[in-house]
């Protein structure tokens, strides 16, 4: 069984971002940058999948620039096994990356494609969606829980209820939500070890997809300062400020 596993380049989650003075978008000039948490968790359960001897391959994919590639070895330090670069300086959306994963699903015909359920930068949420209904597959979303055997996957997935049990038939697209698990720490060795993985490159016009932009920014804005709080001096002020609040709101 072979998994694909997409990742992607963000800015890392501990840097407080900045808006360009233009306000064209986000400052990423000298910002540290890593792989998608979500993505993280992703490959980890295509790892431990393979190591329980479900899978037989984990790949990984990344759409994006050439420093991409340091994306693909972190995750083939973590244990996949080989990584997949579509190279492409265009602004991705989540629809033209579905269709770059369609086109190498049809390619390395995976038989499961497990993906962070949203990337910190722009929290979409429309990848994995898309992809499933791009591919004709089901899908299971917020997953944390993953079990696949005898051509079926079954996923428990967080509702606002409580849990969900889902049974799919494979292929399917899985993505994952914050307590599938808890990455692995890449180790020395296994990050050598990576570099001498394979790793090929490939463009959006190898694969036959358009990715030009079908959305435009208009504009970046950073939120509005919170406002300092207010002192009241009993209860019955306090709910009278409640109830005019409520009212304005």
């Amino acid at each position: 069984m072979k998994i694909l596993v997409p990742v992607k380049r963000v800015v890392d989650y501990n840097v407080k971002v900045r808006v360009k003075s233009d306000g064209t978008g986000v400052d990423i000039a000298n910002v540290k940058m890593s792989m998608n948490p979500f993505d993280e968790i992703a490959v980890e359960e295509a790892v431990r999948l393979k190591e329980a001897g479900v899978a037989t391959e984990v790949v990984a994919v990344s759409c994006g620039v050439a420093a991409c590639q340091e994306t693909l070895r972190a995750a083939m330090a973590i244990g996949a096994d080989r990584g997949i670069l579509v190279d492409t300086d265009a602004e991705l959306q989540p629809l033209a990356v579905a269709k770059l994963l369609k086109a190498l699903c049809e390619k390395e015909g995976p038989q499961a494609v497990i993906c962070g359920k949203q990337a910190i930068d722009d929290d979409a949420n429309q990848t994995g969606q898309m992809l499933a209904a791009l591919m004709g597959w089901p899908q299971a979303t917020f997953a944390s829980k993953v079990a696949l055997a005898d051509g079926k996957a079954t996923v428990t997935r967080e509702i606002d209820g409580g849990l969900e049990t889902l049974e799919l038939s494979l292929p399917a697209v899985i993505t994952t939500d914050l307590r599938l698990n808890e990455p692995r720490y890449a180790t020395l060795p296994n990050i050598m070890k990576a570099k001498k993985k394979p790793l090929d490159t490939l463009t959006p016009d190898a694969l036959g997809v358009d990715v030009a932009p079908r959305l435009t920014t208009l504009s970046v804005a950073e939120p509005p300062k919170r406002s300092a709080g207010e002192r009241v001096a009993d209860v019955a002020q306090l709910m009278d400020k409640l109830k005019n609040v409520a009212k304005v709101i």
